[in-house]
């Protein structure tokens, strides 16, 4: 791989990105997720040529799913980081089922744990606009709300220590692929990533290219567009309902205040009653156990909800919807 150091326009549109969203500060540790892909290798082509400016700790990581579409890629991505001179850690699964979620939160848990082993800040992964687009429609067509819609952003939180980043969301996948054209970067070429029993590959495949020929040939950009301005809304009603289910929520945390509740718009009482279950079940709630939640705000007393997760359900009690697990 031949060693290019010049400075292009992409990389000073990363440099402005990091400035202007304040996404990765100098000196921060990092911990880059390189898969091997195009747009894992373009962006830790960039930030290793930002380096300097940044003064960034810069680590590598690759997780290794052991499917049989993986062979040779774990020891292809090494080959690559030794020219590099930076830390390198490896994670292999063990019996990961050949799922796209699975994978998904394995990754997420395995480079969580070499960060917080390592002292590493930042998690940072090569999402791009392509990816964000592919998202919105994935979860358009299982029913989400405006927070699965912008559910891919800059940055979130994984520990109470580590953010995840990621830098080039402004980036298409086109972008990516010609700027390690540019540099002759050895992008590995995953079968799976082609492979169409994953939704994803679909939408990717088939979906996004008919978009583009019968209806928008910028649609990346235009659903990337939605999911920005949807994201600081969520963000908004987010922070509201936070304050709103601090003003509801009992001293014993299993209580909402009903009359509280009552004079909120629909979209408030909704993300109000998700905070609440969410942090009583232990798991993120479904639509339609948030709605039988809401239609207690209204509802007669003793009137509940029918049985909910571990044999729990919400029953109207004078001012209050009460959380209670049933025999």
């Amino acid at each position: 791989m031949k060693n290019h150091s010049s400075w292009t326009l992409v990389h000073a549109r990363l440099h402005q990105t990091l400035k202007g969203r304040k996404l990765l500060p100098k000196k921060a540790k990092i911990l880059l997720a390189l898969s091997g892909g195009q747009d894992s290798l373009c962006l830790s082509k960039l930030l290793l040529d930002l380096q300097p400016k940044w003064q960034w700790q810069i680590a590598i990581a690759h997780c290794d799913h052991r499917w049989s579409s993986d062979t040779g890629i774990a020891q292809h991505v090494q080959q690559i980081v030794q020219t590099w001179n930076v830390p390198f850690y490896l994670q292999i699964a063990q019996s990961l089922p050949e799922t796209e979620a699975a994978a998904r939160t394995w990754r997420y848990q395995a480079l969580t744990e070499i960060a917080e082993t390592e002292g590493l800040q930042y998690v940072v992964t090569g999402h791009t606009k392509s990816d964000r687009a592919e998202t919105f429609l994935y979860n358009l067509v299982r029913g989400a709300g405006a927070d699965g819609l912008s559910a891919l952003t800059w940055q979130r939180p994984l520990t109470s220590t580590i953010t995840l980043v990621r830098p080039i969301l402004n980036f298409t996948r086109r972008e990516t692929f010609d700027f390690c054209q540019q540099f002759q970067l050895p992008i590995w070429f995953d079968a799976a990533n082609h492979n169409t029993k994953y939704a994803r590959n679909r939408i990717r495949a088939d979906l996004i290219p008919y978009l583009q020929t019968n209806f928008n040939s910028q649609v990346e950009n235009c659903l990337a567009q939605t999911a920005e301005l949807l994201r600081a809304d969520v963000e908004y009603l987010e922070d509201t309902a936070r304050e709103w289910f601090n003003q509801a929520i009992s001293p014993t945390d299993n209580q909402l205040n009903r009359i509280i509740l009552q004079n909120l718009p629909l979209a408030l009482q909704r993300r109000v009653i998700r905070q609440f279950l969410t942090s009583l079940l232990g798991k993120a709630a479904n639509f339609e156990q948030i709605e039988a939640v809401c239609d207690l705000i209204s509802a007669p007393n003793r009137s509940r909800t029918s049985t909910l997760p571990g044999n729990i359900v919400v029953e109207v009690i004078e001012d209050w919807l009460v959380l209670q697990k049933i025999n």
